[in-house]
């Protein structure tokens, strides 16, 4: 028997709450880091820290994806 690969889909509702809570959660942040009451350069190592972390986790994100999508097991 042939395995017809099915290409799962997300919907808009998906996509549109996946976006909204990554703004939320990156715009908490922010505000949370602009608060702290703490020295300039603090807040600023901290905010590098966090637009790293961001990136970090949408390089990890891809490269699972990639993975699954080549069968491969992790």
């Amino acid at each position: 028997m042939i395995d017809t690969p099915v290409k799962q889909q997300n919907t808009a509702a998906f996509y549109g709450q996946a976006v909204a809570s990554f703004a939320v959660a990156l715009a908490a942040t922010a505000i949370g880091i602009f608060q702290l009451e703490a020295d300039p350069w603090v807040r600023a190592f901290l905010g590098i820290a966090v637009l790293y972390l961001v990136t970090s986790a949408f390089t990890l994100a891809k490269v699972i994806r990639d993975r699954q999508e080549l069968g491969q097991k992790l």
